[in-house]
Formats: C-alpha cells, sequence, structure tokens
C-alpha cells in the first residue's frame, strides 16, 4: 500500500480547461472543503453533489438510500452531474459518482478530473462514526476501515482516470486549494 503513496503528491495530465472542475475521491479526502476553497479563489460556483441533490429531494443521501436505494440515489446523482457537466464552477462528487458506469467519461469530456486521494486510514479517521454516511452507518471502526478499504479498492481505477491526482492525507484543504489555483494560473 505504501508504494502507491510514495510519488510526490501532485500529477497532472493533459490540459487544463474552462469547464467544469470535478473533484473525485472517497469520503474524507476533502472535495468539499477543498472545491469550496478552490471555488472562491477562482470566483467561480461551488456545488457539493451530495447537498445539491439532497435540496432538490428535499431529503438527506441516508434517507434517500433508506428509501429509494443506492440505485435510485445514484440515478439522482447522474441527473445532478449532467445538468452540471461542462459549465464552469468547481464541483465535489459523492465518493461513489466516478465509479458508476459511464459517468468517468462523461467528466473527462466535459470538465478538468481531479482526484484527491488519501490512504484508507486517514480517511477513516476524517469520517469517524459520521452517521449521515450510509455506506458506512451502523459500523465500529474495524468494520468502517474494511468498508472504506474495500471501496477504496473498488473506486480507485476510475479516479486514477482523473488528469491531476493530489494525495490529501497530510496537506489542509487550504494549501490543496491554493497549489490547484496556482496550477491553474489563478492563485490570489
Amino acid at each position: 500500500m505504501g508504494e502507491r503513496f510514495s510519488h510526490p503528491p501532485f500529477r497532472y495530465v493533459g490540459r487544463v480547461n474552462e469547464r467544469t472542475l470535478w473533484l473525485v475521491g472517497m469520503m474524507g479526502a476533502g472535495k468539499s472543503s477543498v472545491g469550496a476553497r478552490l471555488a472562491a479563489r477562482l470566483v467561480w460556483p461551488f456545488v457539493d453533489l451530495d447537498q445539491a441533490i439532497e435540496q432538490t429531494a428535499g431529503r438527506s443521501v441516508a434517507e434517500l438510500f433508506a428509501s429509494e436505494g443506492e440505485a435510485g440515489f445514484r440515478k439522482r446523482e447522474r441527473e445532478a452531474i449532467e445538468a452540471l457537466a461542462g459549465t464552469a464552477a468547481v464541483v465535489a462528487l459523492g465518493g461513489g459518482a466516478a465509479a458508476q458506469p459511464g459517468v468517468a467519461e462523461r467528466l473527462l469530456a466535459t470538465g478538468t478530473l481531479i482526484y484527491l486521494r488519501a490512504r484508507p486510514e486517514t480517511l477513516a479517521a476524517r469520517v469517524g462514526d459520521d452517521a449521515a454516511r450510509p455506506l458506512l452507518a451502523g459500523l465500529d471502526p474495524a468494520a468502517r476501515l474494511a468498508k472504506i478499504r474495500n471501496l477504496l479498492a473498488q473506486r480507485e481505477p476510475c479516479y486514477l482516470r482523473a488528469q491531476w491526482v493530489i494525495d490529501t492525507d497530510a496537506l489542509p484543504a487550504e494549501e490543496v486549494s491554493l497549489e490547484l489555483a496556482r496550477r491553474l494560473g489563478a492563485a490570489t
């Protein structure tokens, strides 16, 4: 596991465009924190996709999972992504969004994909026992860490399609957003 994180924390592939900046990664990687700060630096709108879905549905993500199942939630997620695709905005996606069939391709076609990566132990510490995380609800710490490892193993191949990969384990959100803004040519 350590070898995957041994390279420098910032990697860029491809050209940055002025379309959507999609932030992907596991829950607890810092997508919402970094995204809000980056959007402020760029003077672009920021959208936390899970919050946008909650506002539209009038229910929390946990309630949507309970009433519609994961498939129903993922359908809402894909619709929200399509509505934002190609807009000049910074969008923090839910942890499973990019791993859904066809979604990573759509994200890459409509903007720049940025993977905020962290080790499973970091992710588990950051999310704690947050009851709002339906996929981790009711799990003890050891089971939560095991679930995070399993989800990461399933999702990471999609995340690694990103043009940017940033390790966030030891970097505060402010530092990550500043570095991204610098690399985008918009540091303030």
